[in-house]
């Protein structure tokens, strides 16, 4: 106990002084006439910046017809616009030194630029142009619309996981958005209109739906300047349709079963858990470390080192605007039957329900959570972009702040109580994924 006592102090002294220049009080922010909001992090340690610009809208801003549109967006928005036209985005910043790159989740899409200080004028000038005059040529959505297709097509067929979650996902949402996957259904693809991509546009890239993070070797006032020169004058849009649907409590466990040709079988196990600002956050977001973080965490030592009935096997519980699901997912070893897997895993969860955690384990997840976050504030990229994590899905930047409190309060008894909550057969739905020859009878 002395010497994870001693990590713990060491963790917390490395954090404070990783963040010394990041405090929370040096986190300046301001929001332009249109509602777009911007935090500027001041850090001169090396000449280079970043932009992060989060867009709040993702897979549960779509409903069916429309499913795929976060997504198509991320493809667009380096496809041409009315100053910089096709494939110039790229272009135009690799010019001037920087890169760039996007993705999209169910709740956001995020558009990141990286860049030495002298093109900051530059970075402002291309994001304005696609935000606030975007060309939607039909024959470019066409040739995206191909893109995404084989994008769908080649993952359902390459990755197992892909095939399972998608299913398991369709399963555990009765009614919330979340029940579709990121890339959209093929025949919503497929049927998309230019007005059905203009209204979305319009809605969802107006900039007082946006939150844009900007952390380096800059300063508030330029920031504040490039940003009345460029972003104000882009009007804001109609307020984003509420996303207003609650997924009804669900009543008993859920089964799929899905054939694919396979080696060996494919188990997943999603439970519904809150949202990411619940207070059962930490300790859910603990317990998913506890079970497959590393080698000596419960899942991988006991099913794959002791037992051998997996070849590989994780946890994750996705940050979320909404209630979400936490999974576990486990690949069979050859000669396992899916049976046998999930009753062992179901087991494991169990134990964990009915006996709780050591003080020794709890520890020892907290000290990496501290490492993690502290690794992640290193640099100016991981400045920002957990910034805007923190923004988004917490409601509040300095959440982060006050993130190391929030995981070294946590106790035992803290975790065995969300493992007692939420891990419950009827709000279970456990997928297979199976070779046709194998299928159960």
């Amino acid at each position: 106990m002395k010497i994870n006592l001693y990590l713990t102090a060491l963790f917390l002294v490395l954090f404070q002084k990783g963040i010394s220049q990041s405090k929370a009080s040096d986190v300046q922010s301001f929001t332009l006439s249109n509602g777009m909001k911007v935090l500027v992090l001041e850090d001169n340690s090396i000449p280079n910046a970043n932009m992060y610009l989060f867009w709040k809208v993702g897979s549960r801003n779509e409903y069916p017809g429309i499913t795929g549109l976060s997504h198509f967006f991320e493809h667009m928005m380096f496809n041409g616009s009315k100053k910089y036209g096709p494939k110039m985005f790229d272009r135009t910043m690799e010019a001037a030194g920087g890169s760039n790159n996007a993705y999209t989740t169910e709740n956001l899409t995020v558009y990141t630029d990286w860049f030495p200080i002298s093109a900051l004028e530059t970075i402002f000038d291309l994001e304005a142009d696609r935000i606030g005059h975007l060309e939607l040529d039909p024959k470019m959505v066409e040739s995206e619309r191909g893109v995404v297709l084989s994008e769908r097509s080649t993952g359902l067929e390459n990755s197992n996981f892909r095939n399972i979650s998608e299913q398991v996902k369709g399963a555990a949402f009765l009614a919330h958005p979340y029940r579709w996957s990121v890339i959209g259904y093929e025949s919503d693809i497929k049927n998309w209109s230019i007005d059905d991509l203009q209204t979305y546009f319009d809605t969802y890239y107006a900039p007082n739906n946006a939150v844009v993070v900007i952390s380096g070797d800059v300063s508030l006032e330029a920031v504040k300047s490039l940003s009345k020169k460029y972003f104000e004058p882009i009007p804001a849009g109609p307020k984003a349709r509420p996303v207003h649907t609650i997924e009804p409590k669900q009543l008993g466990q859920k089964r799929v079963v899905v054939e694919k040709q396979v080696s060996s079988p494919n188990v997943m196990l999603a439970y519904h858990v809150p949202e990411t600002k619940h207070k059962d956050y930490y300790a859910l977001d603990v317990l998913s470390a506890i079970l497959s973080d590393g080698n000596s965490s419960r899942l991988y030592s006991q099913l794959v080192d002791q037992k051998t009935l997996a070849t590989s096997v994780f946890s994750y519980m996705p940050e979320s605007i909404d209630p979400n699901l936490f999974y576990l997912y486990g690949v069979a070893s050859p000669g396992t039957s899916p049976e046998l897997l999930e009753s062992e895993m179901i087991q494991i969860i169990s134990d964990i329900a009915l006996n709780g955690v050591s003080e020794r384990e709890l520890q020892k997840v907290k000290n990496q959570k501290l490492v993690a976050l502290y690794s992640s504030l290193e640099t100016i990229d991981g400045k920002s972009n957990t910034l805007g994590t923190y923004e988004m899905y917490f409601g509040d930047y300095n959440k982060m702040f006050s993130a190391p409190q929030s995981y070294e309060t946590l106790t035992v008894d803290d975790i065995q109580q969300v493992a007692k909550k939420y891990f419950t057969k009827n709000n279970s739905t456990v997928g297979y994924l199976i070779s046709p020859e194998n299928k159960t009878k």
